[in-house]
């Protein structure tokens, strides 16, 4: 067999096979002597005899237009998981979103299950009780000099109003260390 098949040919310009029976026995083909088609000759013949405005035209897709913020996410999202992520710019194809996607619910999910099995908190919650917690450490600190100003006093054999001076000034010092420290609860 010197060319291709009526099926081979078909396959090749994107039409019927009884399309290309009928192309055949309308001598529209340029055929071998073994009946097989030659490809490049019955293109040239076709292109001549096809009436460009007869043919149709694939039909162009309809692409809806999709934000760059949408594209970076699904990049975002696939990169965490250690898959392909599109390149900036250049798009990103339905099963880069569809992978995505899917990871993104399987990622819900398992934050839905835990917060029911109790092992998420609630942010604000977490903030507020930070913040109670070190406020009644201050307010401890803030009354230890009056307590243990007197015992110390007396163990050093000084005045007790000026140790609780002293003890009062380095506490105020040690908590206004303490003041800039910034809780960052990500």
């Amino acid at each position: 067999m010197e060319g291709l098949s009526e099926r081979q040919y078909a396959a090749r310009v994107g039409l019927s096979r009884g399309a290309i029976q009928k192309a055949k026995a309308t001598g529209r083909l340029v055929l071998y002597g073994d009946g097989s088609i030659d490809a490049v000759a019955s293109d040239a013949l076709r292109a001549e005899a096809t009436d460009p405005s007869k043919t149709r035209k694939a039909p162009q897709p309809k692409l809806k237009p999709v934000s760059e913020a949408a594209v970076s996410a699904v990049g975002e999202t696939l990169r965490e998981q250690g898959l392909a992520a599109p390149q900036i710019g250049s798009g990103t194809t339905f099963l880069q979103a569809k992978t995505a996607n899917e990871v993104l619910k399987a990622q819900e999910r398992r934050l839905r299950l835990q917060k029911l099995k109790g092992e998420l908190i609630d942010r604000a919650r977490a903030l507020s009780l930070v913040f109670r917690l070190a406020r009644q450490e201050r307010d401890t600190w803030v009354n230890w000099p009056s307590r243990a100003a007197a015992l110390m006093a007396a163990d050093l054999g000084v005045e007790p109003a000026a140790m609780q001076k002293v003890l009062e000034k380095h506490v105020r010092a040690q908590l206004d260390d303490l003041a800039e420290i910034k809780p960052d609860l990500r």
